[in-house]
């Protein structure tokens, strides 16, 4: 999808209503009140809703849907032709619009660490990070081992700092939880706030 901006001045982030206020999502924006126009990549099934709010912030947005894919099993993005199936990493990397290097002040990457193939989180995450502007920020929602099931399809904002979360999947996640050490080295930076929230989940930012 070709980014879409709204040339209007940013605004602060709107009241956190009980239940999805995102602790990570505050401290981002609070973080990002001083750019002007952010450029953003969001990696989900993304809603009208989440276009709108990030619009009135007076952001670019990107989008690229790389969870769907990923949730479905869509067989164009492995070769099964072996014993062993490969993940097709530059295949579905070339699912990303066109970004310019170092041009993005966060990427909302949602399950999808959660949802890849362990072999592919480094050259994902790199490809990722090469588009973030040094100081930019990688935001993602990681499981903890007690949620085995419930992987939503859509996250969108209901506000800057509040998220809502689409209709609920009993799919199980078909990977081990990460740790927050194997978060720490994997992510752009390695200057990790982890977010820890009710729902069996962390909410975890990157600083590039």
């Amino acid at each position: 999808m070709s980014p879409t901006k709204n040339p209007g001045t940013p605004s602060r982030p709107g009241p956190a209503s009980s239940g999805g206020a995102s602790p990570a999502l505050e401290w981002l924006w609070r973080y990002l009140k001083d750019v002007r126009n952010p450029h953003l990549l969001d990696c989900g099934p993304v809603s009208q809703v989440t276009i709108d709010v990030l619009l009135k912030s007076g952001a670019k947005v990107y989008v690229a849907d790389l969870l769907t894919p990923l949730l479905s099993g869509d067989a164009a993005f492995w070769d099964r032709s072996g014993k062993t199936a490969v993940f097709l990493q530059e295949k579905f990397l070339a699912q990303l619009p066109p970004i310019a290097p170092e041009s993005l002040s966060a990427v909302f990457c949602w399950h999808l660490l959660d949802l890849l193939p362990r072999a592919a989180l480094p050259g994902v995450v790199e490809r990722l990070g090469s588009h973030l502007q040094p100081g930019g920020a990688f935001f993602c929602l990681l499981r903890e081992a007690s949620l085995a099931e419930g992987t939503e399809t859509t996250w969108s904002f209901e506000t800057l700092t509040v998220l809502h979360p689409g209709p609920e999947r009993r799919g199980r996640f078909p990977y081990p939880p990460l740790t927050n050490r194997e978060v720490e080295k994997l992510l752009p930076g390695g200057n990790v706030k982890t977010f820890l929230t009710r729902a069996g989940r962390r909410e975890v930012l990157a600083i590039k």
